[in-house]
């Protein structure tokens, strides 16, 4: 499951939020998750570890109708005071959703997997409840905000103590571990002390400059495909109770003779 943010963490997160730092992250997500999702006007998008409901704030500029879980109950109670009836709220953890089977266009984990055992299992959920793409949004553990942060958490209290930053080519295995072949693309934002309109994709431009997989900051963005799609409808009715059709009454009664076949294999024999 990994870390649940309490009241302390909580408020950590939000002193972090709110500082420079944070707030200039925050401005580039949003034209970030613009770019990555391409999304269209009621669209349904689900926020994984939504936390207080920063993102869920932000996919809800973009016109998304908007849900979010978190696995801390402070957490919850946190976006329900800011985001009331806009915003479908559960409390449950990422490897185990409360949702059904394709029930949103979009899934997101923004922060979400720096704080989790195991980020595969919360990657296969965001894809069973997902049909069209999932956005994952990382610290780079590789850039030099990340190195700092790190070492902040060995020598104090820090709310990242408990982070586990990942690297591009980490988060392109895991994706397609969890996804299978599925198309991905990537975006970063460099530096959060930077523009906050200086982001950067790995795979078309978005601002301007070149692709950097050593940024801050990582996005990546995975389009689910299928393959097929199947209806299953079991029987409920056991064979020897279902009346039979004209066509098949004959070779029903030609079967009468067989002594010590079942049901079952009749019906297979045919």
């Amino acid at each position: 499951m990994g870390f649940i943010f309490d009241r302390k963490s909580a408020e950590a997160y939000e002193r972090w939020y709110r500082s420079r730092q944070g707030q200039e992250l925050d401005r580039s997500l949003g034209t970030m998750l613009s770019c990555s999702l391409q999304p269209k006007c009621g669209d349904r998008v689900l926020d994984i570890g939504c936390g207080s409901g920063n993102h869920l704030l932000l996919l809800s500029r973009l016109g998304l109708d908007v849900s979010g879980v978190d696995a801390s109950s402070h957490m919850i109670r946190r976006a329900k005071e800011r985001l009331g009836a806009r915003c479908t709220l559960k409390l449950g953890t990422a490897e185990d959703l409360p949702f059904d089977d394709n029930e949103f266009d979009y899934a997101v984990l923004i922060h979400t997997l720096e704080f989790l055992d195991d980020p595969l299992p919360a990657i296969r959920e965001a894809g069973r409840v997902a049909k069209q793409k999932i956005l994952v949004g990382v610290m780079n553990t590789l850039s030099c905000e990340g190195v700092k942060k790190k070492i902040q958490g060995l020598f104090r209290d820090s709310l990242f103590r408990h982070a586990r930053f990942f690297n591009l080519w980490e988060m392109k295995s895991f994706l397609k571990m969890a996804l299978g072949p599925v198309p991905l693309s990537w975006s970063s934002i460099p530096s959060i002390a930077g523009h906050p309109a200086d982001v950067h994709s790995g795979q078309t431009r978005l601002i301007a400059g070149k692709s950097l997989p050593f940024a801050f900051f990582l996005c990546l963005t995975a389009r689910l495909l299928y393959t097929s799609r199947t209806q299953n409808m079991p029987l409920k009715t056991r064979l020897k109770d279902a009346r039979h059709s004209v066509i098949g009454a004959k070779a029903f009664q030609d079967l009468e003779p067989l002594k010590g076949v079942n049901d079952n294999e009749r019906g297979l024999s045919l």
